[in-house]
């Protein structure tokens, strides 16, 4: 912990509250007089969130589409043209970037920001398998294509084909993880 004080300019109070909250969300284990280590991820808990995503955004785009404005329509068009540009750059960190903005999008167009907040909270264990996903080969054009699904859906105003597009967007990065977990099971809690 000293190391790590010392390099982050922090003292050790701010480090243990950091520490304390990584555990509490299961992202570290502390293992006392042993050290505190990454935690390994576990499957139940990604679901878990990925559940509590799902359900929100496709309420979100569900409830979205008969009111959608232009405005909006257009930031999301011009965040698939800039993916469209990280994809064919293959620029996985600008991708990750704009494919989360691409959703907060759709949160700031329904303005129900505890919607947002009640998403972002699960976020964590979520985001930490969606790294794992981005740098595989197919997963960066297959969520352009899928991001693409769903702005054509509400471009057309279409609500249960938008909450369609969307679900299967969400089901589609948790099979594709499910895939990865028996590939890479070093990396995932039994």
């Amino acid at each position: 912990k000293t190391e790590i004080c010392e390099r982050l300019g922090v003292s050790r109070q701010p480090l243990a509250e950091a520490i304390a909250r990584l555990a509490e969300e299961r992202l570290v284990e502390v293992a006392p007089q042993k050290g505190t280590f990454v935690a390994r991820i576990r499957l139940a808990d990604v679901a878990e969130a990925a559940f509590v995503r799902r359900a929100l955004e496709v309420a979100t785009v569900n409830a979205l589409a008969p009111r959608i404005d232009d405005t909006a329509l257009g930031r999301l068009e011009r965040l698939l043209d800039y993916q469209t540009a990280a994809v064919r750059g293959d620029d996985i960190d600008e991708f990750y970037v704009l494919d989360v903005r691409f959703h907060e999008v759709l949160f700031d167009a329904l303005a129900m920001r505890r919607v947002a907040e009640v998403v972002d909270a699960s976020r964590a264990q979520l985001e930490r398998a969606r790294r794992l996903l981005l740098p595989t080969p197919t997963r960066n054009r297959n969520t352009l294509r899928e991001h693409r699904a769903i702005l054509d859906a509400l471009i057309e105003r279409d609500a249960a084909g938008a909450a369609l597009a969307m679900g299967a967007h969400l089901d589609e990065g948790m099979s594709e993880l499910r895939r990865y977990a028996e590939a890479r099971p070093d990396l995932f809690e039994a």
